[in-house]
């Protein structure tokens, strides 16, 4: 009897032991986690741009990090956890009953009584996680604005307005992580004196029943045990699905990130052309952004691109020039209208095999945080040559400074250490190695000198006349970067106002030619 009474407690303390997790569980918990940030990141990466203006990059970041580690536990241990415990419970029970039933029915009502008082608790639990994981995201997103943008907060002198607001959010969450410990507190509190209560009738009871004869000395040994064990598995099962119900209470996000559907232009198989030429056509194009549907940005725009053509557009700012282009590179959908791409309706088109042929180059072009060499291939084939890169470079002007740097080819790019010029022609010598039909250049020689832009304008001309054909469209507001565009396009307030080659549009004396005469008058 003492052997066995000794085993059972050594079982006991092992289980104690191996609550919490085992080493051998460590790698799928690793491959858990990396599958789920596969998955969201999967999910989040394939949704429209639409998608991006709405929702914060901080807050996505967290879900990926904080969120996702938070729900490995779930999968990795609260559920294993819950279903070890819950059958050393239920043979507890079992063993009770087979001693006596009366014992047996006074250990499940405190074990009730626990449930009950949890099943408060674990709601309140599921609200706090999830407040607390909002306020950890709201915090990291503040965090990186700020960051991203220091340059900005030292120049207006707002460290202090920008510590108060990361700091506000500090003691929302600090007073949410505070009720928090309180109710574990007071639930820790129920628990011990409900536990050692149990302790003190179960020995007063069954001492009672041995004084009477009822029971013997043995089966009060096993009974004592079975109520610790019983107990036990109740308070492991209780702490459990409180982390189980924190962590669906913080992933509740995930779950709903993980549920979008990719944009439909990446599960659509659209048609691809034996031969792209770059023949493009809007066909009363009109679009708002969908968080501005009052407020339209074009308006039946309705013009013919030809093939192997150096076209221009020009305007104010906000005139819906860089919009356009995004409509093109179907960043968004029109809300009415079609775009035609040498006579398909663009949203017919793979438009993978669309972009494959396309060369752009951003109003602020941004570079990765990775080598030169690699940022100017980037998005090209893998048997790209390094001959290839340096002439793609030696057009955008690029060669001579990259091959100044320590490195050349293989510095590590620094946003930091690179001029906003030097950026602008990486950015272009990967567009110009793509090798495009269709070349789209967003204010691309804003940011460069004067001797640089007259190069680099020559150089964009001349792929014109390449055997390629090749269709050119650029941004710009140096009106002296597209004199010999082969047509202009001048837009005001989402229309196309007018049209027509340099010498046209100063002999009709309209926008163009005020802005001309405003920015010669500039210069002088």
């Amino acid at each position: 009897m003492q052997w066995s009474a000794k085993r059972l407690l050594w079982n006991f303390e092992c289980n104690l032991d191996s609550e919490h997790t085992s080493a051998s569980n460590v790698p799928c918990i690793i491959f858990q986690v990396k599958r789920l940030r596969e998955n969201l990141y999967t999910a989040i990466l394939f949704q429209d741009i639409s998608y991006f203006d709405k929702e914060r990059v901080g807050d996505l970041t967290s879900r990926l990090a904080a969120d996702c580690q938070r729900l490995s536990h779930v999968i990795g241990n609260d559920l294993q956890l819950i279903l070890r415990n819950s059958c050393q419970g239920t043979g507890a029970i079992i063993n009770l009953m087979a001693l006596s039933w009366p014992l047996a029915l006074s250990a499940l009502v405190i074990c009730s009584i626990l449930s009950a008082i949890f099943l408060v608790y674990g709601q309140y639990q599921r609200k706090a996680a999830k407040l607390i994981q909002d306020f950890t995201a709201c915090a990291n997103d503040v965090a990186q604005e700020t960051l991203s943008s220091i340059r900005i907060v030292r120049a207006y002198g707002t460290g202090k307005k920008e510590f108060g607001r990361y700091k506000q959010l500090l003691q929302s969450l600090a007073f949410i992580n505070v009720r928090e410990s309180v109710a574990s507190g007071f639930w820790n509190l129920i628990f011990n004196t409900l536990y050692r209560s149990t302790q003190i009738f179960a020995v007063v009871l069954v001492g009672m029943s041995v004084l009477r004869c009822h029971v013997t000395v043995e089966q009060l040994t096993k009974y004592v045990l079975y109520c610790e064990w019983l107990i036990y598995a109740t308070w492991r099962v209780t702490n459990s699905l409180t982390s189980l119900l924190q962590s669906i209470g913080a992933s509740e996000q995930i779950f709903q990130l993980m549920n979008l559907l990719p944009s439909d232009q990446f599960l659509a198989k659209g048609v691809k052309l034996e031969r792209l030429v770059g023949h493009i056509q809007f066909a009363n194009v009109s679009f708002h952004y969908p968080a501005r549907s009052m407020m339209p940005v074009l308006e039946c725009l309705k013009f013919s691109i030809e093939a192997n053509q150096v076209i221009a557009i020009v305007g104010l700012s906000g005139s819906g020039k860089s919009t356009l282009l995004n409509l093109l590179l179907r960043l968004y959908e029109p809300s009415s209208g079609q775009i035609y791409i040498d006579g398909f309706p663009l949203n017919e088109l793979d438009i993978r095999w669309l972009r494959e042929h396309i060369g752009y180059v951003a109003q602020e072009p941004h570079l990765f945080h990775m080598d030169i060499k690699s940022n100017i291939k980037y998005g090209c084939p893998t048997n790209i040559k390094q001959a290839d890169i340096e002439r793609a470079a030696k057009k955008a002007n690029a060669h001579d400074f990259i091959s100044s740097l320590p490195n050349g080819y293989e510095t590590l790019v620094d946003d930091n250490a690179l001029s906003g010029g030097q950026k602008q022609r990486i950015a272009i010598a990967r567009a110009i190695l793509r090798d495009p039909v269709i070349m789209i250049l967003d204010e691309a020689t804003s940011a460069l000198d004067s001797e640089s832009e007259h190069y680099i304008k020559e150089v964009l001309y001349a792929l014109k006349d390449e055997s390629k054909t090749r269709t050119i469209i650029i941004i710009a507001h140096r009106l002296s970067t597209i004199k010999a565009a082969d047509k202009i396009f001048v837009m005001d307030d989402g229309r196309i106002i007018e049209m027509g080659d340099h010498e046209e549009l100063m002999r009709n004396d309209g926008l163009y030619a005020k802005l001309t005469k405003i920015q010669a008058d500039i210069l002088t």
